[in-house]
């Protein structure tokens, strides 16, 4: 019932069609074994009484009894398997939603195949466990107790036998069942094949092109090695006692008649013996199935509980490293201003003790070695991370304190690699501010560059991104992202390398969009191009999550520091050509 509880908290809605798998279940257990009393008595009445009209009626109910009973269990399983996918769905869902809200740590941390299979398997394995079950468990545990009362009734002798047999059953059946700490191992093992089985595919191209073999990929190798290994031991430690479990049930007639026909010549009735004997096969082949269902019940409700328990684990995750959000709505200014702060990404420390002010309306950049920290900055600015310690302020307040559409409206970022949707040009403009007019879309289309594009089409700007035909470079794609952004009209702007694979058809177009959006803004720009931030009021230079150099170019140049040294090696890499001679 732990194991369902925490089950139905995803279908507080629907857990009712539970409730009513087990009633009717419950139900339908009872009139089997009503089913079975009437076979009891049409036995009775053939072999004991020799009353053939009587046996005609008891096989009737027999029939009667016995095809209700079918038909509950069908209209429980049809209950149980409702509630059973409302429970993946909402499972399903239940990630989705955390997935929109988690933080980018999370994502860094944890990989999109392993987030998918996690939410996907673990949501599929508590299907069994609730759309079979539910009714099994029910029968599994009624049925038998139902048939011990009916041993009873048709004798004494058949009471003990089936008493004996449910307890020799029973220790049987704790050996079937598995080790609860093996199994874990078990599953354990079965994830880490899926996970490295989804690495193993996603390199698949390095393989090719590699020429390179499967023992190469060390990890995938041990994880099926383990698999078979903990699969291989579980079905040997059930093998005894699944074997001595059908040879007790299906032998059990056998294993009766020996010590029976020592006693036969003092049994005064042996059309009674005859009875017996066949309601002892009849009620011990229902015991061996309801056994069977308690075993699986077992192992799926094992299943069930190491899947929410796994999908729990990463909702918790999800939540974890979340900025929190305050009620101020209004910035006083934009000026930008990071007080010790300290960040890392696990292990490895990003900024200690990092701080720097930003006043508004000015053009900064940050430059410096990889590793040095300048995308962890505008990262932690736009409030995808959470901090260790410190605090980032604008105005004079910290993120926290401002509402989450406050920081979003005012804070746009802008990608390497921005990201459109298979809509209309328009509409992926228009997804910046849905309350703008149709003028103020096309304004900000214009501002970016982006007539020479919709020129190109018949449809303009409403052609869809993706649809047949309709190919952009990155550039086109990165004055759309701008588009997007002036139509925001956020008043901080942060442009990640935005310009660092752009070809030289489209840099100029680029250029000028970048310029009609950093107008009266306060803007942060990432950039590799070395020649594209000359221009701006303040460069700062990074190294080891510290700032070592800033200032205006004409400066930093006569400081003859890092600067300078990164602009000799930009130079120098711009200027690299493969001579005819180092071909040869």
């Amino acid at each position: 019932m732990k194991v369902y509880s925490k089950l139905f908290r995803y279908v507080s809605d629907t857990k009712l069609y539970g409730y009513l798998s087990i009633i009717i279940s419950s139900i339908s257990a009872f009139f089997m074994i009503y089913g079975y009393y009437y076979i009891y008595k049409f036995f009775n009445e053939i072999i004991v009484s020799g009353n053939f009209k009587n046996a005609s009626f008891h096989s009737i109910q027999i029939v009667f009894y016995l095809t209700l009973s079918a038909l509950l269990y069908l209209v429980s399983g049809l209950a149980s398997h409702v509630l059973a996918f409302r429970l993946e769905t909402n499972l399903r869902k239940r990630g989705i939603d955390g997935l929109t809200d988690s933080s980018f740590r999370f994502f860094d941390l944890h990989s999109s195949g392993y987030i998918r299979k996690t939410i996907d398997d673990n949501a599929a394995k508590t299907h069994m466990a609730v759309a079979h079950m539910l009714p099994d468990n029910s029968q599994a545990f009624l049925v038998p107790i139902f048939a011990l009362v009916l041993s009873f009734v048709v004798s004494m002798r058949v009471g003990i036998v089936i008493i004996i047999l449910t307890i020799v059953s029973g220790l049987i059946l704790n050996g079937m069942m598995g080790n609860g700490e093996f199994m874990k191992l078990y599953q354990a093992s079965l994830d880490r094949l899926s996970s490295e089985t989804v690495e193993y595919i996603r390199g698949m191209q390095v393989v090719k092109i590699f020429g390179t073999k499967l023992k190469s990929f060390k990890a995938l190798h041990d994880a099926i090695m383990d698999y078979s290994k903990y699969a291989y031991e579980y079905s040997i430690s059930c093998k005894n006692p699944y074997v001595l479990y059908q040879l007790i049930f299906l032998g059990l007639i056998a294993i009766i008649s020996i010590p029976l026909s020592f006693f036969l010549t003092g049994i005064s009735d042996p059309k009674i013996v005859t009875l017996e004997l066949i309601m002892i096969f009849f009620l011990s082949g229902v015991m061996m199935v309801s056994f069977m269902k308690i075993m699986w019940a077992s192992m799926n409700l094992f299943n069930a509980n190491y899947a929410i328990d796994n999908l729990e684990n990463l909702y918790n995750k999800m939540q974890e490293d979340k900025l929190s959000y305050g009620k101020k709505e209004n910035f006083d200014n934009f000026d930008i201003e990071f007080e010790n702060v300290s960040f890392s990404y696990g292990e490895n420390k990003v900024l200690d003790n990092f701080s720097l002010s930003l006043k508004e309306n000015k053009i900064y950049a940050l430059v410096g070695p990889s590793g040095s920290g300048k995308s962890t900055i505008a990262k932690l600015l736009s409030g995808f991370y959470k901090l260790d310690s410190g605090a980032i302020k604008i105005g004079g307040y910290s993120l926290e304190e401002y509402t989450k559409e406050s920081i979003v409206s005012n804070i746009s970022f802008i990608f390497q690699d921005s990201k459109l949707f298979k809509k209309s040009i328009y509409d992926n403009v228009a997804l910046a501010d849905e309350n703008a007019s149709r003028e103020e879309v096309m304004s900000a289309i214009s501002l970016a560059g982006c007539d020479e594009i919709i020129a190109k089409f018949k449809e303009k700007e409403n052609i869809v991104i993706g649809s047949k035909g309709v190919y952009l470079s990155g550039g086109e794609k990165q004055r759309i992202a701008i588009a997007r952004a002036i139509l925001k009209k956020s008043k901080i702007v942060i442009m990640d390398e935005a310009s660092a694979s752009i070809d030289a058809d489209n840099e100029y177009e680029l250029q000028k969009a970048f310029k009609n959006l950093m107008k009266n803004k306060t803007v942060i720009m990432i950039a590799h191009r070395m020649t594209s931030i000359k221009n701006v009021d303040e460069i700062i230079v990074l190294e080891n999550g510290k700032v070592v150099e800033r200032g205006n170019n004409e400066l930093l140049l006569e400081n003859e520091g890092l600067y300078n040294k990164l602009l000799h090696l930009y130079k120098t890499a711009n200027d690299w050509r493969v001579s005819n001679e180092k071909l040869l």
